[in-house]
């Protein structure tokens, strides 16, 4: 049986912060490979890059030097305004706060991606509300985000993501904020909707047990060591 084919090249990206004796190499000729249909968990201690790396997978900063590509497309050559279609279109992304507009309710607030991408409301609206029963949230279409639990705020936050249905998800530490069983119940709402939605996922967490959960593991373990687990 053939390979999936790529949906994230990551080739010999290096990054880091600051100038001088102060500078910091947060990554170093890094390299990964993740194909379509894959869920990926990407581990290691604080600071050693994780999130670096999740922001610069999803067009939210540029590397050093180094190439990325995204489905096929080359992204270096990308100027800002197809940088941003292409976060719009194909990334979908997940923080570890939930990041939702208190003015808005939680049918709004996952319609918001379409309408910035001029989708009709009412054709935003019914996706929103497709994807508030896939999360479980229903009967809090009307509810404004003070007026959910921290559970349900992120998966209003995870439903936003899919807004577009986009064909990779990046989500940075999801379940940081939550207590053990709201971790537990958002990751394998996360792990049915990669399946249901067909998504390409990259999961940055420090917990092990979600991330054996996962189909692979990636671990970064300092600037110049990276390592793939089976």
């Amino acid at each position: 049986m053939s390979e999936a084919p790529l949906m994230v090249r990551v080739s010999g990206v290096s990054k880091g912060f600051g100038a001088g004796p102060s500078r910091v190499e947060v990554l170093r000729h890094l390299d990964l490979e993740v194909r379509r249909g894959e869920l990926l968990a990407v581990v290691g201690p604080s600071g050693v890059g994780k999130s670096t790396l999740l922001h610069l997978i999803g067009l939210l900063d540029r590397p050093d030097s180094g190439t990325i590509e995204l489905d096929g497309l080359d992204t270096a050559t990308a100027g800002p305004e197809e940088r941003a279609r292409m976060r719009n279109q194909l990334i979908g992304f997940v923080f570890q706060f939930h990041y939702l507009l208190n003015e808005l309710s939680a049918q709004e607030n996952i319609a918001l991606p379409m309408r910035i991408a001029g989708k009709p409301q009412r054709e935003a609206l019914r996706r929103a509300s497709e994807l508030l029963e896939e999360v479980g949230l229903a009967d809090r279409t009307s509810a404004f985000p003070d007026q959910l639990s921290g559970g349900e705020q992120q998966r209003v936050a995870v439903a936003r993501a899919l807004a577009m249905k986009p064909p990779l998800l990046l989500a940075d530490e999801p379940t940081g904020n939550l207590d053990r069983p709201n971790a537990e119940h958002l990751f394998s709402l996360i792990r049915e909707l990669h399946l249901l939605e067909g998504l390409t996922s990259i999961i940055v967490t420090h917990n092990e047990k979600i991330a054996a959960r996962c189909d692979r593991v990636f671990r970064l373990a300092a600037a110049v060591e990276q390592k793939l687990d089976v």
